[in-house]
């Protein structure tokens, strides 16, 4: 007689105030149940790709980095005249494959891009969740500093990742990342000097 597998088992990971409870194992029709069961839970948000499903419950420091890292990029956008779309953390899915609930995300002159705070290593397939999304860029807070991911189009690299030196988002080429990052850790006390540091630096050069 032939037993059935059972689900691999859950792993909980914590830091700074965040849970993230990974449960690999489990199908598109499980997470979906499971979505239903939370929608009306506020804060929390689920993943899925590849069989695994992520939830995670930020705590309040996860809160903050998101919200500066957002306003930072708003402030920069609205400086410069440029319209974008801002879609915080909706639900980002690709039936059957791979849903993600980012910690803000935007729409930007046709580019897609996905901001994520970690504080737990997580899915070491994050990006790879984001590519099966279709998500141009993704910024990635983690350790104090931001490590930002643009999609490759080149046929030796086409739907790749590539850690990059600036944006691939033409609107956000211009911001210097280093500095970026050190805004973000003086915005987790001023937000307004933060702001003030980021937008009189001269454009980021090639």
């Amino acid at each position: 007689m032939t037993l059935a597998s059972s689900p691999s088992p859950i792993r909980v990971e914590t830091g700074h105030g965040d849970i993230r409870t990974i449960q690999p194992g489990r199908t598109w029709e499980q997470f979906k149940h499971l979505q239903k069961g939370f929608e009306n839970t506020r804060g929390l948000r689920l993943f899925y790709y590849n069989g695994t499903i992520e939830i995670l419950m930020p705590g309040e420091a996860h809160e903050l980095f998101k919200s500066v890292i957002g306003f930072l990029i708003e402030t920069f956008l609205f400086s410069r005249g440029i319209e974008f779309k801002p879609t915080g953390s909706m639900t980002q899915e690709k039936e059957g494959i791979a849903a993600a609930e980012a910690d803000e995300s935007y729409q930007i002159d046709g580019y897609r891009l996905s901001v994520e705070v970690n504080f737990t290593s997580g899915d070491a397939t994050k990006l790879e969740r984001y590519q099966a999304l279709g998500v141009d860029e993704v910024w990635m807070w983690e350790d104090g500093s931001l490590v930002v991911y643009h999609i490759q189009t080149s046929l030796s690299a086409r739907g790749h990742y590539e850690a990059v030196d600036r944006s691939g988002i033409p609107a956000l080429s211009e911001i210097d990342l280093n500095l970026l990052s050190a805004c973000i850790l003086i915005g987790e006390t001023s937000r307004i000097q933060a702001a003030r540091q980021l937008l009189a630096a001269p454009p980021a050069r090639s």
